[in-house]
């Protein structure tokens, strides 16, 4: 009998953890599991079949993110979203797979409209020359995936593009919330949000705001940029509207 490698039972357990964190977790932004609901760890074992141990890891997870609360002598019990941390990512995720999707991702669209325009602004104010280059070739990369329909590439780049602007930005909160925007467009692409097709003017958008932060103009950068989310929050009123899914390319 070959022996395992200890790393692999380690994996597993990990895998196990990270599968009913994930489940519970989309039930409960789902609204499948709704404030007030109990949970015990023993109902968490048998439900899916794991050990103390991981159900007690999954539920120690869901109480750091707010999602629920262990209170003696009732169990774990659902809290409301007024009190879950909705700038995690993984929430974030889960709520953008519920059914109350369209209002999740206008709500974190408009919060996109409130950062990264001025951090567009402040970038074009405090980036350096060097910095400035490499946006434009992004911004460049950034268009040409989408010009060329590759989806793939394009996401990977259009994460980069708004991580890169917030950092040029030299505002530490601004920087911050990378990956949570980095999960906004992730979690649009996974559950079917983006269309098949490329939105050309947003498209150009993009370099335009690169192009804005090369020539020092703050208040082009800041314009072009809300231009972008502002275009994204009318394409989710009308999707709303229509009660289709919703769909943009940035």
């Amino acid at each position: 009998m070959t022996a395992s490698h200890p790393t692999e039972g380690l994996s597993s357990l990990a895998g196990l953890h990270s599968k009913v964190l994930d489940e519970l977790g989309a039930a409960i932004c789902a609204g499948e599991l709704p404030a007030g609901s109990v949970l015990t760890l023993d109902d968490v074992e048998s439900t899916y079949g794991i050990s103390r141990s991981v159900a007690r890891e999954t539920v120690r997870v869901l109480q750091s993110m707010g999602l629920a609360v262990s209170r003696r002598r009732v169990g774990v019990v659902v809290l409301p979203d007024t009190e879950w941390n909705l700038y995690d990512p993984q929430i974030i995720r889960w709520r953008l797979a519920s059914p109350d999707r369209a209002a999740q991702l206008a709500a974190l669209v408009e919060l996109r409209a409130a950062v990264e325009p001025e951090a567009a602004r402040l970038a074009a104010q405090r980036a350096t020359s060097a910095e400035i280059s490499d946006l434009i070739a992004l911004a460049g990369k950034l268009w040409a995936a989408g010009e060329e329909g590759d989806g793939e590439a394009f996401l990977a780049l259009d994460v980069q593009f708004h991580a890169r602007v917030l950092l040029l930005s030299r505002n530490a909160m601004f920087a911050r919330l990378d990956s949570l925007i980095a999960q906004i467009l992730v979690s649009r692409t996974e559950h079917g949000l983006v269309p098949s097709e490329p939105d050309v003017v947003a498209l150009q958008r993009h370099v335009d705001v690169a192009g804005a932060i090369q020539r020092r103009d703050g208040d082009a950068a800041h314009d072009l940029m809300r231009s972008i989310l502002l275009q994204t929050i009318d394409e989710i009123d009308t999707i709303s509207d229509q009660g289709d899914p919703i769909s943009s390319w940035h």
